[in-house]
């Protein structure tokens, strides 16, 4: 298993960092320790005359196990209910089963809720299928391509195929009979 420094490395590499902050879009941190600056109006029920700005638990409701979050921009209206904070790291994914028992991160698994994430807003990640040189061997690959989806399509090979041809050797010499 690879280990978190690591997942958080490569989700930088692979999907990015934020070009301003130098934040990553995606993380993957423990969800006990994520703490966040809120500003309340009410602490254990009771009312506060004043509003303030009070460090809270960001994942009171998920225990030990990991998150992945992406960096995503703070709308306007919920400024100030984060301490006017503009970019925040809003949770994506919590590693755990259906029985809400934690589960290891793991690369594949990461990569494939980020790619669900960016289909489904309409992007992809395109980099990984990128060709070297598009107009190199074009016909080539055309030709690969329709060979695998379709096969040897020839009259004769259909003949042979269908049990309705002959096959002549290449050896065999008209008018000799043996």
């Amino acid at each position: 298993m690879e280990t978190i420094e690591t997942l958080n490395v490569r989700l930088g590499e692979i999907f990015g960092i934020d070009t301003i902050s130098r934040m990553p879009i995606f993380r993957i941190v423990w969800a006990n320790d994520q703490t966040e600056k809120r500003l309340v109006s009410e602490v254990a029920g009771i009312q506060l005359l004043c509003p303030e700005v009070r460090e809270m638990k960001k994942y009171g409701y998920l225990k030990d196990l990991y998150v992945l979050e992406r960096l995503v921009l703070v709308p306007d209206s919920d400024q100030p209910e984060l301490a006017g904070v503009k970019l925040s790291y809003e949770p994506l994914w919590a590693y755990r089963d259906p029985s809400g028992n934690p589960l290891p991160p793991t690369w594949v698994a990461t990569e494939f809720l980020i790619n669900t994430v960016h289909a489904a807003l309409g992007k992809t990640n395109m980099a990984k299928y990128v060709e070297p040189n598009p107009e190199e061997d074009k016909e080539k690959r055309i030709q690969a391509i329709q060979e695998e989806l379709f096969g040897n399509e020839t009259e004769t090979a259909d003949a042979v195929r269908y049990k309705e041809g002959i096959v002549v050797p290449s050896n065999y010499k008209k008018n000799e009979v043996n």
